[in-house]
C-alpha cells in the first residue's frame, strides 16, 4: 500500500473529518465569543467600575530605562481571559444542554413485553382448560 493511499484513508475517516470541522467551527466560535466579551461585556462592566478598562490594569515591577521597556505584571489581561473562559464555557454548556434535550425528545423504542414465567404459563393453560369444559 502506498504512503499516499494510506494517508488518504486516514484523512478521510469520519472521526478525523468531524474533528477537523469541530476545530474550524470552534476557532470561529472562539472569535465570536472573544468579541462578545471584549466589545460588549467588558465596556458595560467598565461602566460599573468607573470606566476602568481591565486590559490596562497592571503592576509595574521595574520602570522603563532608556530603550528597555518596563517590566509589568498584566493582571488585567488575566481578568479579561477569565471572563472570556467563563463566557465560552457557559455558551458551550448551553449548546450541549440543548443538544441533549433534542436527543431526549426522540421517542424511545417500545420495549418487548416480558416473557411470562413458568407459573404464569401453567396458570394460563389451566384457565384455558377450564374454559373449554
Amino acid at each position: 500500500m502506498s504512503f499516499m493511499k494510506e494517508f488518504r484513508e486516514f484523512a478521510m475517516r469520519g472521526n478525523v473529518v468531524d474533528m477537523a470541522v469541530g476545530v474550524i467551527i470552534g476557532g470561529a466560535f472562539g472569535k465570536i465569543v472573544s468579541s462578545l466579551v471584549a466589545d460588549v461585556v467588558m465596556p458595560v462592566l467598565g461602566l460599573f467600575t468607573g470606566g476602568v478598562d481591565f486590559k490596562d490594569l497592571k503592576i509595574v515591577l521595574a520602570e522603563a530605562v532608556g530603550e528597555t521597556p518596563a517590566v509589568t505584571l498584566n493582571y488585567g489581561m488575566f481578568i479579561q481571559n477569565v471572563f472570556d473562559f467563563i463566557i465560552i464555557a457557559f455558551a458551550i454548556f448551553m449548546m450541549i444542554k440543548g443538544l441533549n434535550k433534542l436527543k431526549r425528545e426522540q421517542p424511545a423504542e417500545e420495549e418487548a413485553p416480558e416473557e411470562p414465567t413458568a407459573e404464569e404459563k401453567l396458570l394460563t393453560e389451566i384457565r384455558d382448560l377450564l374454559k373449554n369444559k
